[in-house]
């Protein structure tokens, strides 16, 4: 009995396992995103009431601009290379949100946050379009629920949503809030590396795809590592990735593929 639920718990992982588009990495999927939105929505709505929203600024247009010009972009491309059905479960929102975290996130489905602490680092639209493609990437790549569903068998086994709900709703509802980004201080999740450089490449085609340079992006990076060391402790955006050089390092090399999107524009 005891080897027959082994199998089984193997013929579902396997049966759960899902492919990242464009990258080709297989990752777990026991959730899926019908079970996930819902969530997602809700804590998404409930950040904008907690939190001071400026959007309607003129940093917070500059947002809306380029968070509207990327998903436009990678709806587009993602439709190109077969992954239609993907580009149609995003409800893209861009906010601003008043805060000094040195701070950006995206949830699943494209709900995207930036924090007023890190548009100085920015500077231009495509500083933020620097950010925005790493966060956008975030969501294509599905790494949230990549992240609920290894949680999920870490503390329950192989389950559904639904029955991790049941047996411990505290530990589900923790799970879920570290797999999307958001911890007590509506800060970013320390995402694992393999994460934070799979959003690095994405990004970088990403933003190449809405027509902004993506050699800006090791810039900004250089930007982010000075403030870094200015100041008393790292950025959140940096809690990641101890070796910034490194991070400039792979982003350099993966410039020239991303560079064909942009010549391409």
């Amino acid at each position: 009995m005891k080897k027959l639920i082994i199998l089984l718990g193997i013929g579902m992982l396997v049966y759960a396992c899902a492919k990242v588009p464009l990258t080709g990495r297989s990752q777990l999927a026991l959730v899926s995103n019908e079970e996930i939105q819902p969530l997602v929505n809700e804590q998404y709505d409930q950040v904008l009431t907690e939190a001071k929203v400026v959007t309607s600024t003129a940093d917070g247009q500059k947002i809306l601009k380029v968070g509207n010009r990327m998903a436009k972009a990678v709806e587009e491309y993602l439709v190109s290379e077969g992954y239609g059905e993907l580009a149609e479960d995003f409800a893209w929102e861009f906010n601003l949100l008043e805060s000094d975290q040195v701070n950006a996130w995206c949830m699943p489905g494209g709900k995207v946050a930036f924090y007023t602490g890190i548009m100085p680092i920015t500077q231009t639209e495509t500083g933020i379009a620097v950010v925005m493609g790493h966060e956008i990437a975030h969501a294509v790549a599905a790494h949230s629920r990549e992240r609920m569903s290894n949680g999920l068998v870490a503390n329950f086994g192989v389950s559904l949503l639904s029955s991790a709900i049941g047996q411990n709703p505290t530990l589900t509802q923790q799970i879920f809030l570290q797999s999307v980004g958001i911890g007590s201080e509506l800060g970013m999740l320390s995402f694992s590396r393999k994460h934070e450089s799979e959003a690095d490449r994405l990004g970088l085609t990403f933003m190449a795809l809405a027509g902004y340079d993506p050699r800006e992006a090791p810039i900004f990076w250089e930007r982010m590592q000075a403030q870094s060391e200015g100041g008393a402790r790292p950025p959140e955006f940096l809690s990641t990735h101890p070796d910034p050089n490194n991070r400039i390092k792979k982003l350099n090399g993966w410039m020239p593929e991303a560079l064909k999107y942009y010549q391409g524009q």
